[in-house]
């Protein structure tokens, strides 16, 4: 099924493929010792696999499944070096060992989550990042943050593509402000640790991450998984507005990789600095339903819906930062990343 025999099989070749590129520019983690929140959601299960696949001493992670989910990890349960614990992160904890860097990815982040679960999206994001610096700050660890491309709102189009220096546009009491003022709060106290502990920090801002992994159905939102599921049923396929909003479809590889680099105290440019990981190549909603019903052979009609309330007109970052601290860029085509996705979820839906 377009050239893989498994949905494990498509896993294994993006693991493969991060690993090469990362040890290519000789960043490697191995015998370090790392904890990471929500490490069996989307993003987190993959670093875990990178990680332990490159030797690390101990992964420790931190997950209550509130999105994550215990499959993503399974296959690194029985490894000596892979440490889980089940545990909402708003509530303080203490790993029985020293850590050298906490990576906090915890957080629901799709936008049909902020209706349902609004309280506690904002307390992963407050309440859990100040008990994950805790943790940072007990073990003199380093901290990374995975903030959002949401911190920026619905920027006017003098600011899109968007640097990190744009200080954002969000509707602090609208529909999506549990997310977007919740990771801004986050960013705010990573900082202040920063300052008042001399923690040293790095925060990602993440641009619309897609792959094999990333959960679908209508509670989770995502536009990537909910289309290909679609089509793949021949169902109609939800388009909200006219569909020319802009998003930069970011392949879970290149922002694996994108993240790792971010994170490796090896890059010592990176201390305390923001960095967007995501795609420069600007798509349309509308554009991306089409090419899903192109590669699915799919009989699917597009189906437009009232757009939500702020949702963002467009979404592109500029990477001159990324490019030059961490020389990274994305390598992954939308096409390509989709033909890794489409191939999972074919696997998954049998």
């Amino acid at each position: 099924m377009d050239g893989f025999n498994s949905a494990d099989e498509v896993i294994e070749a993006i693991i493969n493929d991060i690993r090469k590129n990362l040890e290519r520019s000789k960043i490697t983690y191995k015998n370090m010792k790392i904890l990471i929140t929500g490490g069996a959601g989307f993003l987190g299960s993959y670093i875990c696999q990178v990680l332990i696949a490159q030797g690390a001493k101990k992964v420790i992670c931190y997950d209550n499944f509130a999105s994550g989910k215990k499959e993503n990890i399974e296959t690194l349960m029985d490894k000596d070096n892979f440490e889980f614990h089940f545990h909402d992160i708003s509530v303080p904890f203490n790993p029985e060992e020293n850590v050298e860097i906490v990576m906090h990815l915890a957080s629901r982040a799709s936008p049909f989550e902020f209706e349902h679960h609004p309280i506690q999206i904002l307390k992963s994001n407050t309440l859990g990042t100040m008990n994950a610096l805790e943790v940072a700050r007990m073990y003199d660890a380093q901290f990374f943050y995975t903030s959002t491309s949401e911190v920026y709102g619905n920027p006017d189009p003098s600011h899109v593509p968007t640097p990190e220096t744009y200080w954002g546009h969000v509707n602090s009491v609208g529909p999506r402000s549990c997310y977007d003022e919740s990771k801004r709060a986050g960013e705010a106290y990573v900082k202040a640790y920063e300052l008042e502990y001399d923690i040293p920090i790095r925060i990602a801002r993440i641009f619309n991450t897609y792959g094999p992994r990333i959960r679908g159905g209508p509670l989770f939102g995502r536009v990537v998984p909910n289309f290909i599921e679609q089509a793949l049923n021949n169902e109609p396929i939800s388009v909200f507005g006219e569909g020319k909003q802009t998003r930069s479809f970011t392949f879970v590889s290149d922002e694996i990789e994108g993240l790792l680099r971010l994170a490796y105290p090896g890059i010592t440019a990176a201390r305390g600095e923001v960095i967007n990981i995501g795609n420069n190549q600007e798509n349309t909603v509308e554009e991306l339903a089409k090419l899903v019903i192109e590669m699915t052979s799919s009989k699917s009609a597009i189906k437009y819906f009232a757009l939500p309330k702020d949702d963002p007109v467009r979404r592109c970052p500029v990477l001159d930062k990324a490019k030059k601290i961490l020389d990274w860029q994305p390598r992954t085509s939308l096409r390509d990343g989709l033909r890794y996705t489409i191939a999972w979820f074919k696997y998954m839906l049998q």
